[in-house]
């Protein structure tokens, strides 16, 4: 079969232009023959181009597809593929980092671990990992308000410094250097003499050293006697006797028992009294008239006479 001339021209035209599109497309750094994974996510800036890499714990996985701004709601949109093979949640994060100190940036999957896997299509959450030249931007106000404070400071501190060298009054460094040295030289004396005092009582020293020794071995022996003879018990049981004796005047104070109603029971008081004075009048009687319980067996009754106050008070 003989093709003509007209057939040949025309796929040489149409591998022509399938050959510009695809180059076309890999310059823009997408792949028509590519079967990778394709996500979404958005930053409020663009600070990314395409083809950037995407990465997840420093592997390249993918790459930046495509990037678009959104009228509607003012974000970055940004397409990104990465290899079919890489499973991950989507709940990760695509975080956006600098790659170098002089510009480059990249996205790196934090994956969650959460099981629940992301879907072809999905809308990753972003995050953008702050460089150290933009850190370095944010900080170094601060830094140069403080560096001058810093500045200014070591500026008046040479100064005073030049004006007390230059003094030659008494308030000057010389006199003040004299009065170191006079210092340095009374504080020397008086460490001489403090050792030459060690040194003249170093037996005394000692022998306070040795009695203090001695002092607190007796002393941890007589404790330990002390806690081998139980006093701790004995201490718990003087408290427990001390509570039993607080519990019997608490007893007695509230009227209970024959002491405590001997002592708030008025009307046993007062029958005790009673029977107190007829029991010394009865013993007041046998005094007086012993004939009368002699002949108690007798059938002559001698009555009864009731002692005068003289006989009471006499007895």
């Amino acid at each position: 079969m003989k093709v003509s001339r007209e057939v040949k021209v025309a796929l040489l035209v149409l591998l022509g232009i399938a050959l510009f599109l695809y180059l076309f497309t890999f310059l823009k750094g997408k792949n028509i023959f590519s079967d990778n994974n394709t996500y979404y996510t958005q930053f409020d800036y663009n600070a990314l181009s395409p083809s950037s890499p995407v990465t997840i714990k420093g592997n390249k996985i993918g790459k930046v597809e495509d990037i678009s701004y959104d009228y509607q709601t003012g974000k970055t949109i940004v397409e990104f593929s990465v290899n079919p093979k890489l499973k991950f949640s989507k709940n990760s994060i695509a975080r956006l980092y600098p790659t170098g100190l002089m510009g480059g940036n990249a996205l790196s999957i934090v994956d969650a671990n959460d099981g629940d896997l992301a879907k072809p299509g999905d809308y990753i959450q972003s995050e953008v990992k702050q460089g150290l030249m933009s850190s370095l931007e944010s900080s170094l106000p601060k830094v140069t308000s403080g560096l001058d404070g810093t500045l200014e400071s070591t500026d008046t501190l040479v100064n005073n410094l030049n004006a007390l060298l230059q003094d030659d009054s008494e308030k000057g460094l010389k006199n003040a250097i004299a009065e170191l040295n006079t210092t340095l030289k009374s504080f020397a004396s008086t460490s001489y003499s403090v050792q030459g005092m060690i040194k003249n009582n170093e037996e005394k020293i000692s022998s306070i050293l040795d009695n203090f020794d001695k002092t607190s071995k007796d002393l941890n022996a007589l404790t330990t006697e002390l806690k081998d003879a139980g006093l701790s018990n004995t201490i718990g049981e003087l408290n427990k006797t001390i509570s039993s004796l607080q519990n019997l005047l608490a007893t007695i104070d509230n009227g209970e028992g024959t002491l405590g109603k001997l002592m708030k029971d008025e009307a046993l008081y007062d029958n005790l009294e009673a029977a107190s004075k007829e029991l010394q009048l009865l013993l007041l009687d046998i005094k007086l008239h012993p004939a009368r319980y002699r002949r108690i067996l007798s059938k002559k009754e001698i009555p009864y006479e009731e002692p005068t106050e003289e006989q009471i008070n006499n007895n």
